[in-house]
């Protein structure tokens, strides 16, 4: 079951890995004072319509949430996760977070 595979986080390459079957899928990740800021979100054509994707951006915006850091969803994949699933809007630059309120 996918849900039992690891996300690892793999700094040196700038990306969220899990690695299902024998193929890698991956978001692709750069910081920025107090945020963090997803690129890309890559999934094998072998993998794909299993809900990879998905589970891939869910943990990439859970450790948001952990480490207290504003996404900046670049990926369109990402940005209509979050569409899909308000519970993480407030954190995301591209729905709000961050402006100050008058």
């Amino acid at each position: 079951m996918t849900d039992l595979l690891p996300v690892v986080l793999n700094e040196a390459e700038h990306r969220f890995e899990l690695v299902v079957d024998g193929h890698r899928a991956y978001e692709v990740f750069e910081r920025f004072p107090g945020g963090i800021a997803y690129l890309h979100t890559v999934v094998s054509p072998a993998l794909e319509g299993r809900g990879i994707g998905s589970r891939l951006v869910r943990h990439v915006l859970d450790y948001a949430v952990r480490h207290h850091l504003l996404v900046r969803p670049d990926c369109p994949f990402v940005k209509a996760y979050i569409d899909r699933h308000p519970e993480y809007q407030s954190i995301s630059l591209a729905h709000g977070a961050g402006r100050s309120q008058p």
